[in-house]
């Protein structure tokens, strides 16, 4: 039993000694890291803390004053796709931890009990699933009414059920190994059994899931944005993008370039990474 509980650490390991073997993988790790550390700058008041300062005219051009161009109130582009990272990362964060906790638990529910249980959460995320996502998006993100606790919910409630499938059969596997079988003759309870000895073992799943839900959150808030339902209070790539809709018809550009820009990178940094990690992770990958 403790011979299984200890494959976990090494596996990862590998996975990330692979990962910084790769040189792509690397880089997407390297980008990742360093949008991380900007939010962290941002979020402690080091870096962007005056974003709402005039420090040009409205709508001035690029130039060693401000890199990116300033926007309708002079403000500098440049700063606010950078306290913009605060939003997209504590974002992306937000969405995937709430997609996790309830695709997982709805997941680990429904492959160890089975039964009853096991029909009643799969009628519910196949009800779910029925709804057209974009749809289910926006009923949400209306009912809750605008605002950055909206988008967050609207966005983790309507990602989950992905996880929920792949949690759920890897569970039915994992249930009935011989390690399971071992810590129910010890009697161990269920809660132990499936916090102690499966999820361990399925935690790979979580991480993948992770860096898919991440960026997807970002892309979505797109969609909120263009339907007024974006952050409020705060500058986000989707809202800076939503503004240049009628800014592009006076030439204005720089603003839809700059947070396209930032949300491109980080985007295809999680896409590249996510790909390394599955490959790394997935035991059925293992050795190819």
């Amino acid at each position: 039993m403790q011979s299984n509980v200890k494959q976990s650490p090494s596996l990862f390991k590998s996975a990330l000694s692979r990962i910084v073997s790769d040189k792509l993988s690397l880089i997407a790790l390297i980008v990742v890291g360093i949008y991380f550390f900007v939010a962290f700058l941002v979020s402690i008041g080091v870096l962007a803390a005056d974003w709402g300062k005039e420090v040009a005219a409205s709508y001035a051009e690029p130039s060693s004053l401000v890199w990116f161009g300033a926007d309708i109130f002079g403000r500098s582009v440049f700063v606010k796709v950078i306290k913009a990272t605060e939003t997209a990362v504590m974002l992306g964060i937000v969405v995937s931890m709430i997609s996790m906790f309830i695709g997982a638990g709805l997941g680990m529910l429904a492959g160890f009990f089975g039964g009853l249980v096991d029909e009643i959460i799969v009628w519910f995320y196949t009800t779910v699933s029925s709804i057209p996502g974009i749809m289910l998006l926006v009923a949400i993100a209306f009912i809750l009414g605008k605002g950055t606790t909206s988008v967050f919910l609207s966005l983790g409630l309507t990602s989950w059920v992905g996880l929920c499938r792949i949690i759920r059969a890897e569970v039915m596997k994992h249930k009935d190994r011989e390690y399971v079988q071992a810590a129910n003759a010890l009697g161990a309870s269920n809660s132990r059994k499936l916090l102690k000895h499966i999820l361990p073992n399925v935690s790979h799943l979580l991480i993948i899931n992770f860096t898919q839900t991440f960026d997807s959150a970002i892309k979505a808030e797109v969609i909120l944005s263009f339907l007024g339902l974006s952050v409020v209070g705060r500058p986000s790539w989707g809202g800076m993008i939503d503004d240049a809709k009628l800014e592009l018809g006076r030439g204005v550009w720089w603003q839809l370039g700059a947070a396209t820009m930032a949300m491109f990178f980080i985007v295809l940094a999680f896409n590249v990474l996510g790909d390394a990690l599955r490959d790394a992770l997935d035991p059925k990958l293992k050795g190819k």
